[in-house]
């Protein structure tokens, strides 16, 4: 078998005396959307956050492409090929787009010391039109567009720099209708790329339009993983919720 992008085996969380995650085991593979389904307080964020670098496991072990990681902080998740969009998108909203591209990680002349503007604008353009990002121009400030496109804007940039896996915590949480069927072809295209991708969602209805397999947990315990196609939204509801028992 293939060896996963992803591996999280026996992952326990505690904050102090509570404990948030209790003996978590999933597998990712390229070209794999997983979603993370349950309620609120039943660990999906802090999963995300674990696999960021941004949380600590406090035991157990990560693996990439079947090697241990040890994801400190984010920069050492980000050096592994982890890339993360999170509900509040973490944009500068007022510079441009081709700016928040390449945030941190800025284009400059080696012998110049200027920032080399027209590449990192070419190089924007040139990703937002294979995904399918509408917005006017890599010039626009991002303050001045739509939710969407702002969303958009934050899973190009975490394409363009992901080279392993994509975390996405609710990417859709605050649009409308129409934005998240383009958010949602956009993920799509990830899988194009060989990428991993762990999907974070409240919406069993977007879960079951473009996961591969559904993870559910409740109060911090993984309580299955199930194929898409082989079960029933009354079914993950019911795992959910508790009324499998």
């Amino acid at each position: 078998m293939t060896t996963p992008v992803l591996s999280l085996q026996r992952i326990h969380k505690t904050f102090g005396g509570v404990t948030a995650i209790e003996e978590f085991n999933l597998d990712v593979a390229a070209s794999e959307i997983v979603a993370l389904v349950g309620d609120n307080g039943a660990g999906k964020s802090t999963l995300v956050k674990i696999v960021a670098g941004v949380q600590p496991q406090t035991s157990g072990d990560i693996l990439i492409d079947g090697r241990a990681a040890h994801l400190r902080d984010p920069r050492a998740s980000q050096d592994k090929g982890i890339q993360v969009v999170y509900q509040d998108l973490a944009l500068a909203e007022r510079q441009p787009v081709y700016m928040n591209m390449f945030l941190g990680r800025e284009l400059v002349h080696p012998w110049l010391g200027r920032l080399r503007r027209g590449r990192m604008i070419v190089e924007t353009e040139k990703l937002m039109s294979e995904l399918d990002v509408r917005i006017p121009s890599a010039r626009a400030i991002v303050r001045d567009l739509s939710g969407g496109q702002r969303q958009g804007i934050a899973i190009a940039r975490a394409t363009h720099w992901a080279t392993k896996l994509v975390l996405m915590d609710e990417p859709t949480a605050a649009l409308g209708v129409a934005e998240t069927e383009r958010v949602e072809r956009i993920i799509e295209s990830l899988k194009a790329r060989s990428l991993a991708i762990v999907i974070v969602s409240h919406s069993l209805d977007q879960v079951f339009r473009v996961a591969d397999r559904i993870c559910v947990l409740r109060r911090g315990r993984q309580i299955g993983v199930r194929e898409t196609r082989s079960v029933t939204r009354n079914e993950i509801v019911a795992m959910i919720t508790g009324l499998d028992r």
